[in-house]
């Protein structure tokens, strides 16, 4: 018969903290969770390439660099960055984007959505909002050809979706970005949504 000597100790589950970028239901910020350089890095760089895939249309779109965009339809040279896009929407919500392809406000909703969106996530900044903008921009995106070509469901909007809303739940910003720095400024402690 074995015996014990004293209370009886239970051992407790680990504890998971969210990055300090999210705050918690109280308002007040978490700490962290300890992550491996080889983990930082790959949030890094997966926050820094997909930054750069909105920037890159976004200056694609602006100039017609020849890629998605060709030379000489630019923006610049009085193309419309939505029109080609939202006039072959099919699906559920074609009349809608038929009626808002080419319009000025699809044009600079989009674009200042790209543009946002990428500098955001490049630099670790924002990324509240750049992942709550991103999200809803790929999602937009994906119910523009409703069902998708090659999955009754789902696409990479969806996808892309889903890496911009953990990126921004994770606090990536803070991993090789200005996410630190960007909490302390006056203007995110004054406004804490900007974070």
């Amino acid at each position: 018969m074995a015996t014990t000597h004293g209370p009886e100790r239970t051992r407790k589950a680990p504890r998971l903290h969210m990055p300090t970028a999210f705050h918690g239901v109280n308002g007040t910020a978490e700490p962290a969770a300890p992550l491996g350089t080889a983990t930082r890095i790959a949030l890094a760089a997966t926050r820094i390439v997909v930054g750069w895939t909105f920037l890159w249309a976004f200056l694609d779109k602006v100039f017609g660099l020849g890629y998605a965009t060709p030379d000489g339809k630019g923006w610049i040279d009085g193309g419309s960055p939505t029109k080609g896009f939202l006039s072959g929407a099919e699906g559920p919500f074609e009349g809608i984007y038929h009626d808002l392809a080419g319009t000025p406000f699809a044009n600079w909703a989009f674009m200042l959505g790209l543009l946002g969106i990428g500098v955001a996530m490049i630099l670790g900044i924002g990324m509240r909002i750049a992942g709550v903008s991103g999200a809803l921009l790929y999602v937009l995106m994906w119910t523009v050809a409703l069902p998708p070509a090659n999955n009754p469901i789902t696409d990479d909007h969806i996808l892309g979706a889903l890496i911009v809303t953990v990126l921004a739940l994770i606090g990536a910003g803070n991993y090789f970005g200005l996410g630190n720095w960007w909490r302390q400024t006056a203007l995110v402690k004054r406004l804490p949504w900007l974070t």
